[in-house]
């Protein structure tokens, strides 16, 4: 069914360009995130917060393996309450490594927090550099090629390295900026 719909609306998308003979553009911005540097020290920075988090979550899994273990084998020497306060305090750790898990490997977890975070600038300025690509060569409409909609798709038409051109001029430029303002300074 996803594919039905996939390919309807290709079909569609290339009927309704070919009627008002729109020029349309590919562009694959999963290319283009790979070869900005900036977007690799934050992917860099969310996986070593990735890392930390799996880290503690292995830390509070063997502690809780540990104590699970502890209290099946003295289980039949407590009595009462200390049979109730073990339990309990095992229950417990079973309780935060299920809530640390949904908190931050959940579907509305922190990382996906992180990841929206780090992707949303990087997007608006491939959202930017596009605008600026497609009115310079007058393109009546974009796809992107990293959402696998695209089935066939000509070289000439493949419009992702004048964005990552362009992309790459504007830091480049900002850069300078940077290094002028702080030559100023001294």
């Amino acid at each position: 069914m996803k594919n039905f719909k996939i390919i309807f609306t290709s079909v569609l998308f290339l009927l309704f360009g070919l009627s008002n003979a729109q020029k349309v553009g590919i562009v694959d911005t999963g290319y283009i995130l790979d070869k900005l540097p900036q977007y690799k020290e934050a992917e860099a920075r969310l996986n070593a917060q990735i890392d930390t988090w799996q880290s503690e979550l292995q830390n509070l899994q063997s502690e809780y393996e540990r104590k699970k273990s502890a209290f099946e084998s003295e289980k039949v020497l407590l009595i009462g309450d200390q049979l109730k306060l073990r339990e309990k305090e095992v229950m417990d750790l079973e309780k935060n490594i299920k809530t640390t898990t949904s908190l931050r490997f959940g579907a509305n977890g922190e990382i996906t927090k992180l990841r929206t975070n780090l992707v949303v600038p990087f997007q608006d300025q491939i959202w930017t550099a596009v605008k600026t690509m497609a009115e310079k060569n007058g393109l009546g409409m974009v796809l992107d090629k990293s959402d696998n909609n695209v089935l066939f798709l000509l070289p000439r038409y493949d419009y992702t390295e004048k964005v990552l051109t362009i992309l790459l001029k504007g830091s480049a430029a900002s850069d300078k900026k940077e290094k002028n303002s702080s030559k100023s300074k001294k």
